[in-house]
């Protein structure tokens, strides 16, 4: 079957040719990358920078102004928790108890559908007893999204017409413009949420009451509230009908002003109306607010734009930034005092594009670089500029194929999906390798009057087999990916499909496109002289043109090409050899320019020719390398058949190695030491025993590598008893010394929530947004932009101050010369950001710290849940946690903090029921008049066309702001006469939660920690555990009756992964075992071919553990560290390092079983009658695998080299996959040998047996 569609699409090659142009076509349509062009359309695949990790949630908001967190708890809260948790598919429900408001998180299985799940819950909030909520409450159902949707944040700003700050705006001003006309517009952006609003005051009308007023006029507080319900109101009465034309009758009645309130008839006192400005002052005035927003350390306003579920952000933000550009001439303008005039802007401060433009740029480099290190490798170690494109076309071809799939399976583009493609390189490629290789050589040997196309087929179906074998096998490797599940399978299924897509469409180029290019590649020649002269003379003629016009090297390049190809038709025949050398070295040289130009190993500081001098010494070094390997293969592996035990010993060792490495040294042979204590001797307190156990402990366990966003959140909490003003205080201070940070590009600063059921965060927990700048200049897309510099190399600027851009000048460096990585950046902000009474803060980011939240419930990476009876019991254990997890030594001490759960100073008012019976007063009378005193009743709601304004009654400043001014207020008994409140109350002090949180309705708490650098999360949650359980067990630790603890956060999702890894990996290798003895029908050879994989397996743990290791690479070329340039350092097992492992695998395979094929062909052939013959047999068929064996390892190491040194964005996931993949491929050498040697003893043992 596969031959007869190789042979059809070789016959058929008009169709072959169609079809690649329809695909090329396709996949630049649907391209994430978003290349234009004026031909096709542009649709692209969804873009994102990270998956979305979040868990699959809804949630239930319910206001329920003014009360406190206890009675939100007990009245609200626990009775829809309750309610809510017999809804299907129903996994957790988290809430948040908090003044005025509950936040309920309802938590769904994965494969529940998110909007199924949001039906159901509406249908429950639907038919809840009319009982079980207070009068007037109504749950409503949040946004159709999670907090990861905001993608977009900004604020308002009066500027001038050049765009600069002119300020002139007050704060409800703002907000009103905020509320009612920026927010609705970018609400009708498709694909958009909601809109919250952040910051600033809400305008109301405030009626602050005047008591002594009230008294003289014989007025109560209810006369006064009635009377203002009363004023506010329209009618609509009837039509009338005059002179044949209708008339709508309306009766006017709303509030339009102060003035309205103020002539407001309260009632007649002696045939006098009594007007509300008699009893009340009457103003504007900012509503109660729980949130704020600051900029450069002044209040702000400003919003947040949150996606749909399911929405492409990229697309998104887009769509809203096309809503902007048409708000633009219609925001506001105001001219100032000194005549400017001022408009409204819409300035952003957090934007996600920049992210997502940033990470694709990465990986849009990597594959580039790719091709390029293709290019150069196939040209080097096979001299033959058509087999280099040809090998190299493949690699875009297949990734344009793999947008397509993405397309239409709905992957979307993301830094982790799209390193699927380009950690496949390494297999895409050797299948072109082999391809290719092997049909050059059939080529060779052929006789010319042999058919061409015959040629290449039997080139082809030599090798098909085992190449669509040992990709079949890459593919199956991946299945342990596919089943994961929770947070490691949203981030890495996407990766496995990806390359499942790169593969396939590796496959198909390779056996459908590759045959029919290569006839035609193959197939032109030209034999006229004149002809050949006239082609290369327009080629010089054109190259020198380009140079003069466009690109000066590109066309000196063309211009030599001409200049070479036509000076070869002057020569004889056995003189053109050397052209084609020249032709092959030129190639080289120009690919290795271009590859310095883009890639700068060096960095962008070191001059361009420094760049391709590293550039070429490292191709240089590694083809050279593998060249004396090719040429001295026989020889190599003649002395290891002869002495295959001490050859074995070499791949042995490095098997224990890489599994000590990865174990620990005690985990492998602590049975010796055990074995040894039974006999009385202790080896573990051995110095070699101990300096082992040391050196090899294992490596550490993480969830996965935080990726770099480009931007910090800072996330301290000031104490529970802060109020606004001092919140607002230290959110100012900490903006304004962040920002006095060179690197930092901008800073704003939140303190409590946004108007948002997304946000349900305390006034005293605050989120500082810190933008910081590229370490060097770059485009929106994250490329870094040259700028134009003098004769002494200084940069240049224009009159404005601007840099100059320039291609052919240096890179601008915006980092001071200690600021080495964004770590350094942030000891910068720890340090700046110390405050009083302000707790310090985990090194976070804003997607992650959204994902963490979302996954766990808290603002760390790490913590410990502790649920327990009652709030005070779980404040006492959670503050003798936190003391004691402080002492752990893997975790950082000023990070550990426990929640303040009933740290809020209360004021208290408790009525004595006794004594209101005396005056005959009811409770609801007092508590009217306690409400209206300290925080002010909301009577009736104004409506200003699209404004509404709330109306508010309140006792004045100088009585509610004061405790012992509050019981003198006035209270009006039913006998005519006023009490005193402390007539008939208790004035207490006490303190009680400001938050109060429950997982499926047990009361829980926090405690918050982060680890030490260098240290790994799952190790140190181990630790902590253990640390815990000892002082459990000595009595230093007491766990009261009724409270338990469990660790939470990010490890979870690592030793979850971990154990269905550990079940799926095996099974998986059972399953490739199978395919491959279909493919071979022999179990000896199976294995030897699984031997590649293991001993590839130990080369990635060794490079793991070199990469730790100080001493490694630690020596510096033109100037540059080694370790620094590839960023080594510890690294530690993560999810994306098993994937890493995952994908060698396939490569690793890939090699074995290409060379038992050519084994087994061999010895078909052959047919070897003495052990003699079997050895020339496998040193045969070893020789015809070497060179494209080498080609795939040079090809994949050589290609990785750019992403382990890269510092964009995305490299931070990127680098831990292809760190295992280097490891494993620089040993696989090795493998070349094993398996011959391993082939040829069972040979040879079998052919003695006989």
């Amino acid at each position: 079957m596969l031959n007869k569609i190789i042979k059809y699409f070789l016959e058929n090659r008009l169709i072959t040719v169609i079809l690649l142009l329809l695909l090329i076509g396709w996949g630049i349509i649907v391209s994430p990358f978003e290349w234009k062009t004026d031909v096709l359309p542009n649709d692209p695949v969804p873009v994102d920078a990270i998956p979305n990790l979040g868990e699959n949630q809804q949630i239930v908001f319910t206001k329920w102004m003014g009360k406190s967190p206890q009675d939100i708890e007990d009245q609200i809260t626990y009775p829809l928790t309750t309610s809510l948790l017999g809804i299907p598919g129903v996994k957790t429900i988290r809430s948040s108890s908090m003044f005025g408001f509950s936040s309920i998180y309802v938590i769904f299985e994965d494969d529940v559908d998110f909007y199924w799940s949001r039906t159901r819950i509406l249908e429950k909030l639907n038919s809840l007893p009319q009982d079980l909520l207070p009068e007037g409450v109504q749950p409503s159902l949040g946004p159709d999204a999670t907090a990861l949707g905001q993608i977009y944040w900004y604020t308002l700003e009066g500027r001038d017409k050049d765009g600069n700050p002119t300020g002139g705006w007050n704060l409800d001003e703002l907000r009103s413009i905020q509320d009612y006309y920026v927010k609705y517009s970018l609400s009708s952006a498709k694909g958009v949420s909601e809109v919250a609003s952040i910051g600033g005051y809400v305008k109301e009308y405030q009626i602050d009451v005047k008591p002594a007023a009230m008294k003289s006029y014989d007025v109560s507080l209810m006369d006064i509230m009635k009377s203002v319900k009363n004023s506010n109101l329209d009618v609509g009465a009837r039509t009338m009908e005059i002179n044949r034309a209708e008339y709508l009758v309306r009766g006017l009645g709303y509030i339009e002003n102060l003035e309205d309130l103020r002539n407001t008839v309260v009632k007649s006192y002696n045939h006098t109306p009594v007007r509300l400005q008699d009893l009340a002052n009457i103003t504007y005035g900012p509503a109660p607010r729980r949130g704020l927003l600051d900029k450069g350390g002044a209040e702000a306003v400003g919003g947040v734009v949150v996606a749909r579920h399911g929405a492409n952000p990229m697309q998104v933000i887009e769509n809203v930034k096309a809503k902007i550009k048409e708000l633009e001439g219609g925001l506001p303008t105001k001219e100032l005092d000194d005549g400017t005039i001022s408009q409204i802007e819409i300035v952003p401060f957090y934007d996600r594009t920049e992210l997502i433009q940033e990470t694709i740029g990465t990986l849009e480099e990597a594959l580039s670089l790719e091709i390029l290190i293709t290019i150069i490798v196939v040209l080097i170690m096979v001299l033959n500029l058509r087999a280099s494109v040809l090998i190299s076309g493949v690699l875009p071809i297949a990734v344009l194929m793999s947008f397509i799939a993405m397309k239409y399976m709905d992957v979307t583009a993301n830094i982790v999906a799209l390193s699927g493609i380009a950690i496949a390189i390494g297999t895409m490629v050797d299948m072109a390798i082999i391809l290719v290789e092997n049909i050059i050589r059939h080529l060779d040997r052929a006789s010319p009057d042999e058919s061409k196309l015959k040629v290449i087929y039997e080139g082809t179906t030599e090798v098909a087999s085992a190449v669509v074998t040992a990709v079949l096998t890459t593919i199956i490797s991946f299945i342990p990916v596919f089943t994961m599940q929770g947070a490691e399978g949203k981030l890495f299924i996407p990766l496995a499909y990806t390359k499942t897509f790169a593969l396939i469409a590796a496959i198909l180029v390779s056996i459908i496109i590759i045959p029919t290019l290569a006839y035609i590649f193959f197939s032109i020649k030209v034999h006229a002289k004149r002809i050949k002269r006239t082609i290369q003379g327009v080629i010089l003629a054109g190259g020198i043109f380009i140079a003069i016009q466009y690109v000066v090297w590109a066309g000196v390049v063309i211009a030599l090409f001409g200049a070479v190809n036509l000076a070869a038709t002057y020569f004889k025949e056995e003189h053109k050899k050397y052209f084609t050398w020249i032709n092959n070295v030129l190639a080289v040289l120009t690919v290795a320019y271009i590859l310095a130009k883009e890639w700068l190993p060096l960095s962008p500081e070191k001059t361009l020719f420094t760049n391709l001098f590293f550039v070429i010494l490292i191709i240089a070094a590694l083809l050279g390398f593998f060249t004396i390997v090719i040429r001295n293969y026989s020889k190599i592996l003649n002395w290891s058949l002869r002495n295959k035990s001490k050859f074995l010993t070499i791949p042995g060792f490095i098997l224990i190695l890489g599994f000590v490495i990865w174990l620990g040294f005690n985990s492998i042979f602590g049975f010796i030491a055990t074995g040894f204590d039974a006999a009385g001797i202790n080896l573990k307190t051995t110095k070699v025993w101990s300096s082992l156990s040391h050196k090899f402990p294992g490596i550490g366990k993480e969830f996965m590598p935080a990726l770099d966003e480009g931007s910090f959140l800072l996330m301290p909490t000031s104490m529970p008893h802060s109020g606004i003003e001092e919140n607002k205080k230290i959110v100012q201070h900490l903006d304004k010394a962040v920002s006095s940070i060179p690197e930092v590009k901008s800073v704003v600063g939140k303190a409590g929530r946004v108007e948002s059921a997304l946000d349900p965060a305390p006034l005293s927990m605050f989120e500082n947004i810190i933008n910081y700048k590229n370490e060097y200049k770059t485009d929106e897309d994250g490329h870094r932009i040259r700028f134009k510099v003098d004769d002494e190399g200084n940069f240049v600027r224009d009159s404005s101050g601007e840099l100059i851009p320039d291609r052919y000048g240096k890179h601008y460096r915006q980092w001071r010369d200690h600021i080495e990585t964004p770590d350094d950046i942030w000891d910068e902000i720890v340090k700046v950001a110390r405050y009083p009474g302000v707790t310090s803060a985990p090194k976070l980011q804003p997607i992650e710290t959204r994902l963490v939240m979302l996954q766990s419930g808290m603002r760390a990476p790490m913590g410990v849940k502790v649920s327990g009876p009652d709030l005070e019991t779980l404040e006492s254990f959670s503050m003798k946690l936190e003391d004691q997890l402080k002492k752990v030594p893997g975790i950082k001490k000023s990070s550990v903090f426990a929640d303040r759960v009933v740290g809020k100073p209360y004021i208290e008012l408790d009525l004595d029921r006794k004594k209101l019976a005396r005056y005959g007063l009811s409770v609801n009378q007092v508590q009217k008049y306690i409400e209206v005193a300290v925080g002010g009743m909301k009577l009736t709601t104004t409506v200003e066309g699209r404004e509404r304004y709330p109306v508010r009654v309140r006792y004045p400043r100088e009585l509610r702001d004061d405790p012992e001014a509050l019981e003198e207020i006035l209270i009006p008994t039913g006998k005519g006469q006023q009490i005193p409140l402390k007539e008939v109350v208790e004035v207490k002090y006490k303190r009680g939660p400001q938050a109060i949180k429950s997982e499926n309705t047990f009361l829980i708490s926090y405690v918050i920690f982060d680890k030490k650098e260098g240290s790994a999360e799952v190790d140190v949650v181990n630790d902590a555990q253990r640390y815990l359980d000892n002082k459990i067990e000595s009595g230093e630790l007491n766990i009261p009756k009724g409270v338990s603890y469990t660790f939470t956060g990010n490890y979870e999702n690592q030793v979850r992964a971990e154990k269905r890894l550990s079940f799926v990996v095996p099974l998986v290798m059972v399953i490739i075992f199978l395919l491959l003895y279909l493919q071979f029908k022999s179990a000896p050879t199976t294995l030897m071919v699984f031997s590649g994989i293991a001993i590839a397996f130990a080369g990635g743990f060794i490079m793991i553990w070199l990469y730790g290791e100080n001493w490694f690479m630690d020596f510096s070329i033109l100037g540059t560290n080694i370790r620094e340039l590839f960023q080594m350092k510890t690294v530690n097992l993560s999810i994306a390092v098993w994937v890493g492992f995952i994908a060698l695998f396939g490569i690793a395979t890939d090699n074995g079983v290409v060379m038992a094929a050519y084994l087994k062909q061999t010895f078909e052939r052959r047919k070897p009658e003495n052990v003699q013959e079997i050895r020339e047999s496998v040193v045969e068929a070893g020789k015809m695998r070497i060179r494209p064996t080498l080609m795939t390892t040079a090809t994949t190491l050589l290609a990785l080299l750019p992403i382990l040194s890269s510092s964009g964005r995305g490299a931070d996931v990127m680098i831990p996959m292809a760190i295992p993949t280097f490891g494993g491929m620089s040993i696989q050498v090795i493998t070349l040998f094993v398996v011959p040697i391993l082939f040829s003893q069972w040979k040879e043992r079998k052919f003695k047996n006989a």
